[in-house]
């Protein structure tokens, strides 16, 4: 399964800037995802972090993954921001970041389910650059009814 820009917008209520999935190239309900952010020097952030030096903010990367897991647990559950539903990042756990994401990087964002209960979910994560480890955190959302 395979979802292109439009229909990650269906998926994930973010918009520009904080849209941070690109593509989604594997999924399956239930269980995992792998997906992508493709990094520019044109992201807002590389402003202010750092001029000289541009990294993404590792907080980001997180954001990514966060939102990678809210897109696998709305298709699992056949979900929508636009029937009211959002899933909030309520923990990251185990973070560890192994080398900065530069411009120019394909940032991948896979996160596979551990477990879930009640409208919690449970994901262990993982970013990489060509292969190479960037971080790997365990990531935890909640799926609420706002609206």
């Amino acid at each position: 399964m395979v979802m292109d820009i439009n229909e990650i917008r269906e998926y994930l209520p973010h918009r520009y800037p904080f849209l941070l999935v690109d593509r989604v190239t594997e999924l399956t309900l239930g269980e995992a995802i792998v997906a992508y952010k493709n990094v520019s020097i044109n992201e807002p952030f590389f402003n202010g972090h750092f001029p000289h030096h541009p990294i993404m903010p590792g907080v980001l990367v997180i954001e990514a993954l966060a939102q990678a897991c809210g897109i696998l647990g709305f298709k699992t559950v056949n979900k929508l921001p636009a029937d009211g539903y959002v899933y909030y990042l309520v923990a990251s756990d185990n973070v560890r970041f192994k080398r900065p994401v530069m411009p120019g990087d394909q940032l991948v964002l896979e996160a596979r389910v551990e477990r879930t209960k009640r409208g919690i979910w449970k994901f262990a994560c993982r970013a990489t650059v060509d292969g190479e480890l960037i971080c790997e955190a365990d990531i935890t959302c909640a799926e609420r009814k706002v609206a």
